[in-house]
């Protein structure tokens, strides 16, 4: 059950990385990258947006992994105490059974 939790922990923060990732991005290399663009030589705009398309990818890629494997950690055959309906255990006792007796036949055709 631990490593279930874990495994979905680290599927919520590879979600939230994602998007925000997603969202820093502009669809035609701005985003990010062009603000940027005058005051930092060090990392300019290609590279900018060289790290943003690795990261979308490899964020992706961490997700379908981790998505993956948490098929293999899902908890089961654990006994779940369940309340039982004692109803429908019993068998039913043809006696006490009554026949219908509110049907009506359908009015014949003249």
């Amino acid at each position: 059950m631990g490593a279930y939790i874990l495994i979905s922990v680290l599927i919520l923060i590879t979600c939230i990385l994602l998007i925000l990732v997603v969202l820093v991005q502009n669809s035609k290399g701005g985003g990010l990258a062009s603000n940027f663009a005058g005051s930092n030589q060090y990392m300019g705009v290609r590279k900018t947006a060289d790290f943003l398309e690795k990261s979308t990818w490899t964020l992706a890629i961490i997700l379908l992994v981790l998505s993956l494997f948490s098929i293999f950690v899902i908890p089961r055959n654990q006994e779940v105490e369940r309340s039982v309906d004692t109803e429908l255990i019993q068998p039913m006792d043809d006696s006490q059974s009554q026949p219908i007796s509110d049907y009506e036949l359908p009015p014949a055709k003249k």
